[in-house]
This record gives C-alpha cells, sequence and structure tokens, in this order.
C-alpha cells in the first residue's frame, strides 16, 4: 500500500467513511489545499510530509474530497516551523498546557486532522476556543434581564465567529451531530437576539413579554 493510501486509510479510521457530495467538495476547495500542490508550493516532498503524518508528527488531512484528493490546511507547515521543526513540534505543542495529560489529549486530536473547528489551529487558538464555549454555556444557563448580558453573551459568540469556519455537512456526519458552530454561534444568535444599540435586550426568541 502506496503512502497515499495509508494516510487515506488512517483518515478514515479516525472519521468514518462517509460521503462527501458536491457542496462538501466546494467548500473545502474553498477552505483548504490539495496537499501535493501545497508541498510544490513550499519546495515540500509530498512522500516525506506523507511520513511525517503517519509517524504522527504533522497531522492528518482534514478532508478526503470525493475524489480521493487530500485536503489541509494552507499553514499546514506553520506550526511545526514555529516549534523548530517537526520532531520538536510535539514538546513544545503539549507545553502549552500546564496539565500534561490535558496537553497529551489535544496533541492527538491535532494529529487527527479534526481541529477543521478553526481557521488557524494553534494552541492559543485552541485554548481560547475551549474557553469561550465554556463561558458561552455558562451565560446560557444564567441568563439575566438587561442589554448588559446580551451584550457581553455576544461579545463572546462574537469571538468565537471569527475563530470559526463555517464547516460543511460532511463535519455534522463525522462528529455525529452538531458542530459547535451550530451549538454555540448560531443557536445562541437565534435564542437571545442581539440587543439594539442603546435599548432594552429582547427576551429569548419565542418567549412572552
Amino acid at each position: 500500500m502506496g503512502l497515499a493510501e495509508q494516510v487515506a486509510q488512517r483518515f478514515r479510521e479516525v472519521n468514518g467513511d462517509h460521503p462527501m457530495t458536491a457542496a462538501d467538495d466546494a467548500y473545502v476547495d474553498a477552505q483548504f489545499v490539495v496537499l501535493e500542490e501545497l508541498c510544490a508550493a513550499h519546495g515540500r516532498d509530498v512522500d516525506a510530509v506523507r511520513r511525517l503524518m503517519l509517524d504522527r508528527r504533522l497531522p492528518l488531512p482534514g478532508y478526503l474530497r470525493s475524489d480521493g484528493a487530500q485536503l489541509v490546511p494552507a499553514d499546514l507547515f506553520w506550526l511545526a516551523d514555529r516549534a523548530g521543526g517537526p520532531a520538536a513540534l510535539r514538546a513544545w505543542f503539549t507545553a502549552h498546557w500546564a496539565d500534561p495529560a490535558e496537553g497529551a489529549a489535544e496533541w492527538d486530536v491535532y494529529l487527527s486532522g479534526r481541529y477543521v473547528c478553526l481557521r488557524s489551529v494553534t494552541p492559543e487558538t485552541i485554548r481560547r476556543k475551549d474557553e469561550l464555549t465554556v463561558a458561552i454555556r455558562a451565560a446560557v444557563d444564567r441568563p439575566e434581564p438587561g442589554a448588559g448580558w446580551a451584550r457581553r453573551l455576544h461579545a463572546l459568540v462574537d469571538e468565537l465567529d471569527g475563530l470559526e469556519p463555517a464547516f460543511t455537512g460532511y463535519d455534522r456526519l463525522r462528529f455525529g451531530g452538531p458542530t459547535s458552530r451550530d451549538s454555540y454561534v448560531d443557536a445562541v444568535r437565534a435564542r437571545f437576539p442581539r440587543p439594539a444599540a442603546g435599548g432594552r435586550a429582547p427576551g429569548p426568541a419565542g418567549s412572552a413579554g
């Protein structure tokens, strides 16, 4: 089995074998880059890059297009370069978490290629996304009257919106349900409309009074 086939097999082991529609293909073409094209643009050997993926030194592709092309983020190599190379990446990455077990768990998710939930995947954006989803969940669980609470909630949601891409239907299949954008951006905005400038906050959508 060739390296490309091994990477594709590893990808399906992690994500399951779900169909990519024409809409999914269009989304990933707009958001990601074919691995061979990225390697050519950066002067990297594609076989060497795939070996690094299989050796757990670089993340797997984010998507397999319906024609089998392996799609990766345009900044795939940036984090390893920032760390001092693929050999140094794991130690540098996990050091961003005080708890070694948490750092190791985040490293595993990073290597899986499933951090397609972020426009740019770095330890800082991973941690900030976690902080924002926790804060949004806490705010939604304890809504307060007045525009101040609603504005604080929408500030959190807007920041998360800036970190996350749109996602596509395929993501809901591989994640087994709604994406974080579905739950913490779209649903929250629908339930708690943004208050008008200088006005009082409206109640939750569908509520009386």
